[in-house]
């Protein structure tokens, strides 16, 4: 899916990833949980290996017990998240592969057990049918980017660059499998696209938001997953006057049903894009009639790549992945006030102490989570965010070797798990199991 990954990459990681949880504060005990005395966060170091600050390290698994197939420059992870199966109450990490998806057990976080993994389909084959930027990309035998999200116990993937569709596994077979790892197949395959970069889901509504596909310009695809195993195609939203090719491509997206300040919009279905050149916010309330209400571009924009809105729908962090190498800043988070969803109002910028690439960041309670590729999972304060500042208040590097401006280290980060683990995609490194000890 993609040539050699740091050359490559500089050109298209802006296609790279990838819905909120309700859970538990940062910090919350795990029972029975056994973190040996060398992977404590000891001094600003877990492991003589990583440095921390407030977050100890519960374990690892490398790429190779994933059942990862590693590109040749060693990329092997992308796109990571979470399931807690409402039956065992076992808590699953579902981790994003060159090639498949992982599927670990964490019942016992630290000695995490690998379930299976499911594969990409058979059918994936030919060229890229991506119409905004990084067109030029010929399909590779395994695709190095995915993305996917769960509802209803359901797992729903798509992958960029490739004729991939969308795989729907039914997540339940993971109970109870005799002698792990298997390899799974999918339960339903989507043609409604080929290629697409990521996809969101609403669960309070059951409707999927798949963006960066090869229909409409990349922008958002709509699905009604409500029937989980028959995905129906459902609407689009696309806004021809955003995206560096003007097709309206969006990069990632949060859906929400609206519960913010802004009373126009008060139980109305919002997504808020990352489409490259602009913050858009839609209303998709309509699927056949979709509407944007506001677009925001911003000083130094690079590519406008992913953002979160807090828990009371009042702001929206946006991360942009080439402002940092492309202005020579150290990494930088967008701060807006979206009290009034017509007017999204940009009101600090913070500049964190590192000048590695931000990926993905995801709120939950009075913290944002964020991946920023070398310089690993941060964890910063919404303490004081309407006077447009946040604080970092912990950290922790899954990729020690620098914290450069290149596209290696934290791909992603799941925050929300009941028992307060976090989970973390290192694109080279493995999977990352946290613990906050704020």
């Amino acid at each position: 899916m993609k040539l050699p990954f740091y050359s490559l990459w500089f050109i298209v990681a802006i296609l790279v990833v990838g819905c909120s949880d309700n859970s538990t504060n940062v910090g919350d005990p795990i029972d029975a949980i056994d973190i040996p005395a060398e992977l404590e966060c000891v001094d600003g170091l877990s492991n003589d290996r990583y440095g921390c600050n407030n977050i100890d390290l519960v374990a690892t698994v490398s790429p190779e017990n994933l059942l990862a197939e590693p590109l040749d420059d060693g990329q092997a992870l992308n796109d990571i998240w979470g399931w807690t199966d409402p039956e065992t109450g076992t808590e699953y990490a579902l981790v994003g592969l060159v090639g498949g998806v992982a599927f670990v057990d964490l019942s016992t976080p630290s000695e995490p057990q690998v379930v299976g993994k499911l594969e990409e389909p058979e059918s994936v084959s030919g060229t890229s049918g991506k119409t905004g930027r990084g067109a030029e990309l010929m399909h590779e035998e395994k695709s190095s980017w995915r993305d996917f999200k769960v509802y209803q116990n359901y797992l729903y993937v798509v992958s960029d660059a490739q004729p991939h569709g969308m795989q729907v596994f039914d997540l339940s077979r993971l109970r109870g499998v005799e002698n792990p790892p298997v390899i799974f197949e999918e339960d339903y395959h989507y043609k409604g696209f080929e290629n697409a970069h990521n996809i969101a889901i609403n669960k309070e509504t059951g409707y999927g938001y798949v963006g960066g596909s090869d229909t409409y310009g990349g922008g958002l695809h709509i699905v009604d997953l409500r029937n989980p195993l028959e995905p129906q195609f459902a609407g689009f939203h696309s806004d021809s006057t955003v995206g560096f090719d003007s097709t309206g491509y969006v990069h990632d997206t949060q859906c929400v049903v609206y519960d913010g300040p802004d009373a126009d919009y008060q139980g109305d279905e919002i997504c808020m894009n990352s489409s490259e050149t602009h913050l858009v916010i839609a209303n998709v309330t309509d699927k056949e009639k979709t509407e944007t209400i506001a677009k925001s571009d911003y000083q130094n924009n690079g590519y406008a790549h992913q953002g979160w809105l807090t828990e009371d729908h009042r702001y929206f962090l946006l991360d942009d992945e080439f402002d940092e190498a492309q202005n020579g800043i150290n990494t930088q988070t967008y701060i807006w006030d979206v009290q009034d969803l017509d007017n999204p109002e940009l009101i600090g910028v913070h500049e964190a102490n590192t000048p590695s690439i931000d990926h993905n960041q995801y709120i939950k309670g009075n913290y944002t989570y964020q991946a920023n590729y070398t310089a690993g999972l941060r964890i910063l304060s919404l303490e004081n965010i309407e006077d447009g500042e946040l604080e970092e208040v912990a950290y922790f590097d899954t990729f020690p070797d620098n914290d450069n401006k290149i596209f290696d280290g934290a791909w992603s980060n799941y925050p929300f798990f009941e028992s307060g683990i976090i989970i973390v995609s290192d694109i080279t490194n493995g999977l990352f199991i946290l613990h906050p000890t704020l």
